[in-house]
């Protein structure tokens, strides 16, 4: 009972947009195509197995999904959107190009058979449950597949949708300095992975075993790749508020406070995920236990916002 209660904030999340006159059916579509996404594709794969990993195929595509409803909204005006089609193009391709990359790297994963375990951060979720006394593992599992599926239905995407109602034509400032945070957070998120990525190949070349990154971006954050990730979601809040006169002239006073409300919670729930949940903190957990000089790079580096390197010993 109390791991359903996950559910209730991002159930909220939904309604909000499903009370909606301007964002309504954009909304409503987008949350039965995610609620189909996850269960044909997360869902039953996780029953089946006992893992959660089939999350990181569901999810990214989700994101996919919230950009071709807000094109279909603000480009072809359907779904109930009115959008201007350039500024909903710009950031239907934000999502695309977010959950595409992650998407097609977690297919890549699991036609390699690297989803026939247990991905760490959801071993993590497992030890977690066990702490707190949570006997029935499958449940647990199938409500946290939920909340990621809600998540994609609520609040991810209220960047995309009250842009795409948004019919007021030409790109202002604050929305190419939007553009401009997430396209370069997304690009420094991929070099971050790259320089993870090469570091493993280089190790495992000459034979070592459970080194510590330290190259490039990863000497000056411990998960820059997630701190860059979650930059991406600030950089679409920032996007979206000249939106906001719109939605508020469009909507009864109570739902536009709630969904621009909604849109600034975007950045805790990301970042919750992203240190606690899925990201740093379940890495971390193994990554103490099976690579010795990790713990001292945990005294020197910082765990998510990147900063200079301590000293050694500090």
């Amino acid at each position: 009972m109390k791991k359903t209660l996950q559910l209730l904030p991002f159930l909220a999340g939904w309604l909000v947009l499903l009370l909606s006159s301007t964002l309504q059916t954009m909304g409503l579509v987008n949350g039965v195509l995610q609620m189909v996404l996850f269960l044909v594709v997360v869902c039953i794969p996780a029953q089946r197995t006992g893992r959660m990993s089939y999350v990181d195929i569901g999810w990214p595509w989700g994101l996919v999904v919230i950009g071709a409803v807000a094109v279909a909204g603000g480009v072809f005006h359907v779904f109930g959107g009115n959008g201007d089609p350039t500024r909903t193009l710009l950031v239907a391709a934000v999502y695309g190009l977010v959950g595409g990359r992650m998407g097609f790297f977690a297919v890549k994963l699991w036609r390699a058979g690297h989803l026939d375990r247990e991905l760490p951060r959801y071993r993590y979720r497992e030890v977690r449950w066990r702490r707190a006394g949570i006997e029935n593992l499958a449940l647990a599992r199938q409500v946290e597949i939920l909340v990621q599926g809600l998540a994609n239905a609520s609040y991810l995407a209220i960047p995309a949708f009250v842009i795409a109602a948004n019919p007021e034509s030409g790109l202002g400032f604050i929305e190419l300095l939007g553009l401009a945070i997430a396209l370069s957070a997304l690009a420094l998120e991929t070099v971050a992975d790259t320089q993870k990525a090469r570091f493993i190949a280089r190790s495992k070349k000459a034979g070592e075993r459970n080194q510590v990154c330290t190259d490039g971006l990863w000497r000056y954050s411990r998960h820059p790749n997630y701190f860059f990730e979650w930059m991406v979601w600030n950089g679409l809040i920032v996007m979206t508020l000249p939106s906001l006169p719109h939605l508020f002239r469009s909507e009864s006073l109570p739902i536009a406070v709630l969904v621009t409300a909604g849109l600034f919670y975007i950045s805790r729930v990301m970042y919750q995920t992203l240190v606690y949940f899925t990201g740093a903190k379940p890495a971390e957990y193994f990554s103490v236990q099976k690579r010795p000089g990790y713990a001292e790079y945990q005294r020197t580096t910082n765990i998510f916002f990147p900063g200079p390197p301590r000293p050694a010993g500090e």
